[in-house]
C-alpha cells in the first residue's frame, strides 16, 4: 500500500513539474511577456534572488512555512531554500532544495535570501574566495550561511545567530560584508528589530549592534513601536521600512553613525544615527523602502529647468483577502533630496473600479518593489508585485507623475492554492537581473514565471531587440 502511494505522489510531482496548466483565470498582460515557468516544487514563495556564477545565472528561492514533495530526494521536506538555473530562461530548471525548519507561514521556510560572492566580501579567507555565499533566514529561529558555489549541493558554512524569536527581510552588503538582520532578540519589545553583523567572513560572524526605534528596546516602558520589516543600504545611508499594512514608519538612518556610534540601546544612542524619521497615515504601511538617487527630473516637471532628485519608494503591503478590512495599499514616492524633511510627492496604484480584483479572491494591493540597482532599470522603471493584479511596470522617470507601462498577471494552474475557497494569482515578490528579465514568484504555490518587457516598454530601458525580432530580422537579412 505504502509503494502505491509513493508512486501516487510522484506521478503529481511529475505532472507539475511538467507545467501542465488548468487555468481558471487564464494570463493577462500589456508590453510583457512570459519566457520560463518553473513550479518550485508547488512551494509558497517569498524571495527571489538572481545571481550570476561563471557563465551561469542562478535563482536563489526563499519559501514560506508548510512542505512539499521533492522528486530530486524522493522525499517530502520541510519549505526552504529553491535553486533554479535559469541561464536559459526558457527553460529553467530545478537544481537542489534546502530544506528549512517545520511550521507554517513565517514560523517554518526560509523566506529571505541573499547572496555575496567571495571575491566580492572583502574578510574572505583564501579557501572561500572562489565561494558563493547565500544568507536565508530559517524560520523564525536563526540566520545561516550556505556555502553555494556548487548550486547543486550547498554546503551549511555557519550559523550567524540563533535563538531568535522572529527574523525577515534582510540586506547583504557584499562590498563590505555588512548585514542588516532582521531579528526579534529576546529581551526587546519587538520580534522584528535590527542585528547589524560584518560578515565580510562568512565563517566568523561578527556582530555589531542590536538597533530599533525608540520604545522598542529592553527596559522601555509605554506603548510598542511597530516592527521593522526590511532596510535597504545605500549611499552611506540605511532606509529602514516599518510595518506593512498600518501604522508604517520609515527612517533615514546614517550609515557611519549606525555602525561606530555607541551600540547599548538606550533612548539617547538608538535617536543618535537618525536623519529623518517620518510616520505614514496608519492606514498603511512601509514593507519596502527603496531609494531611487540622482532622478534627472523632465524639464516640463515640477522644477522648471529639471532638477536631480532623491526620491525614496515605499511600498506598502496588502495583507487582507478580497479588499475587506483595510485600506487599498499602494506606492508612495517621497522626495528625499533634503534628507531632514522627507516629501511624499506621489504615488501609484492599480484601479479597481468595477471591482474585478477585489471579487477575484486572495489579496489584491502592493506587496513589494524590485531591490536591484541594475543600470538597466534604476531611476527608469520600478517594477511592484500586487498579489492578484500580478507585477507592474512603473515608469518613474518622472516620480512626480509615475505611470504605468506594462504589466502581466500569470494563469492560475493545477498547483495554485485556494484563498478562501477561490483560485487566484497572488505574485508575492519580483526581482530583475543584469541581462533585463523579470522574475516573479507567487505566495499561492504557483511558482516562478520569468518575464521580459515588450513593446515601447522595452523602448524605456533601451533594451536590444527581443529575440524573435532579431529572429525575423535575421531571416529578412537572409532572403535579401
Amino acid at each position: 500500500m505504502k509503494k502505491w502511494i509513493l508512486l501516487l505522489i510522484m506521478i503529481i510531482s511529475v505532472s507539475m513539474s511538467s507545467g501542465h496548466v488548468e487555468a481558471q483565470h487564464p494570463s493577462d498582460s500589456n508590453n510583457m511577456a512570459l519566457l520560463g515557468h518553473n513550479t518550485l516544487q508547488a512551494r509558497s514563495a517569498y524571495q527571489p534572488i538572481i545571481h550570476q556564477q561563471g557563465s551561469r545565472w542562478i535563482a536563489y528561492i526563499g519559501h514560506h512555512g508548510g512542505s512539499a514533495f521533492n522528486p530530486l530526494t524522493n522525499a517530502v521536506e520541510n519549505n526552504g531554500v529553491s535553486i533554479v538555473d535559469v541561464t536559459n530562461p526558457r527553460n529553467p530548471v530545478y537544481l537542489h532544495h534546502i530544506p528549512g525548519p517545520s511550521g507554517v507561514g513565517e514560523a517554518g521556510g526560509a523566506q529571505m535570501v541573499r547572496v555575496c560572492n567571495g571575491t566580492d566580501l572583502p574578510g574572505v579567507t583564501s579557501q572561500d574566495v572562489e565561494g558563493v555565499f547565500l544568507l536565508r533566514a530559517h524560520g523564525n529561529e536563526a540566520h545561516q550561511i550556505y556555502d553555494v558555489r556548487n548550486p547543486s549541493a550547498p554546503v551549511l558554512r555557519t550559523t550567524v545567530v540563533s535563538g531568535l524569536e522572529g527574523t525577515h527581510k534582510n540586506w547583504w552588503e557584499c562590498d563590505t560584508g555588512i548585514a542588516y538582520l532582521v531579528s526579534g532578540v529576546p529581551g526587546w519589545r519587538t520580534n522584528r528589530m535590527t542585528q547589524v553583523f560584518d560578515l565580510s567572513n562568512p565563517r566568523s560572524p561578527v556582530h555589531i549592534r542590536d538597533y530599533g526605534l525608540v520604545g522598542q528596546e529592553p527596559g522601555s516602558t509605554g506603548e510598542i513601536p511597530t516592527g521593522l520589516h526590511g532596510a535597504i543600504s545605500a549611499a552611506h545611508r540605511v532606509y529602514f521600512g516599518h510595518g506593512t499594512s498600518a501604522d508604517g514608519t520609515v527612517q533615514i538612518v546614517d550609515r557611519t553613525k549606525l555602525l561606530t556610534g555607541p551600540a547599548a540601546p538606550t533612548p539617547e544612542n538608538l535617536t543618535f544615527p537618525v536623519i529623518a524619521q517620518f510616520d505614514t497615515s496608519p492606514l498603511v504601511g512601509a514593507h519596502t523602502t527603496f531609494p531611487i538617487l540622482g532622478v534627472r527630473i523632465p524639464a516640463l516637471g515640477p522644477f522648471n529647468v529639471g532638477g536631480t532628485r532623491d526620491i525614496l519608494a515605499i511600498v506598502n503591503e496588502s495583507t487582507a483577502n478580497e479588499c475587506t478590512g483595510e485600506s487599498h495599499q499602494m506606492v508612495f514616492f517621497a522626495d528625499v533630496t533634503i534628507e531632514s524633511t522627507p516629501q511624499v510627492i506621489s504615488n501609484y496604484h492599480v484601479p479597481d473600479p468595477d471591482g474585478v480584483f477585489c471579487r477575484r479572491g486572495g489579496r489584491f494591493g502592493a506587496h513589494s518593489s524590485n531591490e536591484s540597482f541594475t543600470p538597466i532599470y534604476y531611476g527608469k522603471i520600478l517594477f511592484v508585485a500586487y498579489f492578484n493584479a500580478g507585477v507592474r511596470a512603473v515608469d518613474i522617470r518622472n516620480p512626480f507623475d509615475p505611470k504605468e507601462i506594462a504589466y502581466f498577471v500569470p494563469a492560475t494552474t493545477a498547483n495554485t492554492d485556494p484563498r478562501a475557497g477561490k483560485i487566484a494569482i497572488q505574485t508575492n515578490n519580483v526581482e530583475v537581473d543584469d541581462r533585463g528579465l523579470i522574475y516573479i514568484v507567487d505566495r499561492a504555490n504557483t511558482g516562478l514565471h520569468i518575464l521580459e518587457l515588450t513593446g515601447s516598454a522595452r523602448e524605456i530601458a533601451n533594451l536590444p531587440l527581443q529575440q524573435q525580432q532579431v529572429e525575423v530580422q535575421s531571416r529578412l537579412t537572409t532572403r535579401e
